[in-house]
């Protein structure tokens, strides 16, 4: 009872400052650029370049064939992008706490905001990138229509998972500076084992049933059934949903209960 009392308190102080969470994102989307000629362009260009050369590889160097009857560069893109948000939020949020420790020091500010902004400031990129698939969908002859909607709802998803996921690992990387190595490695290895260029379709059931034990299956599996598949997620995967929901869930609990234990006891060691 304790726990989820302090859980409820912790939501209550965040969504009291959402204003200021909303002005520092825009600042640190901007700071990160700052003093460089193209300034926040370089936001965009380097996903953009990225994605060029993975699609360069895969299509014309390995041969890539169409996924589904589906063009192999999209059905790429709807998987990667996703990918590069949950990846971008987790490692820049881990860290968020680390690089502004001088604002511990501020008794106003509420140290918990700081994974949100970082989230927050991913979020837009992300925006950008999830237009540009819209373009592209409709470029390769795929009209648009209300399945395109539902990718807000796994937007939603990505956003409490990464919340929880970042407050845990934020703020057990001021006591173990080692998570942020960990956090790193596990997401180098979560990248090929996540069917981003390829389908969990070909392995063998007991392998992909595993697979999807991995929640950045059902984000990734998601985008591509918004913009790709034309499925609801209601419609085929209403056990894999409710997985999703109840592991997400108990990351969200845990982490903002963890952080808020743990932050009265940053400043002894920062």
């Amino acid at each position: 009872m304790q726990a989820l009392k302090m859980f409820s308190n912790f939501l209550t102080e965040l969504w009291s400052r959402r204003h200021m969470i909303l002005e520092l994102a825009k600042r640190d989307f901007k700071t990160k650029y700052l003093g460089s000629y193209l300034g926040i362009l370089w936001a965009f260009v380097h996903p953009t370049i990225y994605i060029v050369i993975l699609w360069f590889v895969f299509q014309v160097g390995f041969k890539s064939q169409p996924q589904a009857d589906y063009p192999f560069v999209l059905w790429m893109m709807t998987g990667i992008i996703p990918w590069f948000f949950f990846s971008e939020c987790l490692q820049s949020a881990t860290m968020s706490i680390i690089d502004n420790s001088f604002l511990l020091k501020k008794v106003v500010f509420s140290i918990g905001m700081l994974p949100i902004v970082k989230i927050l400031s991913a979020l837009i990129i992300h925006s950008f990138f999830i237009a540009i698939i819209f373009i592209m969908s409709i470029l390769y002859g795929y009209p648009p229509d209300l399945h395109y909607l539902q990718v807000f709802y796994y937007l939603f998803a990505a956003i409490v998972l990464l919340l929880g996921l970042s407050w845990l690992t934020s703020s057990l990387v001021v006591f173990l500076r080692d998570v942020g190595q960990l956090v790193a490695m596990v997401l180098q290895f979560a990248f090929w084992l996540t069917p981003i260029f390829w389908s969990a379709k070909i392995l063998p059931a007991k392998y992909a049933n595993l697979i999807k034990l991995n929640p950045v299956y059902y984000l990734v599996e998601g985008y591509r059934e918004s913009f790709i598949y034309k499925v609801w997620f209601w419609e085929q995967h209403y056990m894999l949903t409710l997985y999703y929901w109840i592991v997400t869930g108990c990351i969200f609990i845990l982490g903002a209960v963890v952080f808020r234990r743990l932050r009265p006891h940053f400043a002894d060691v920062l």
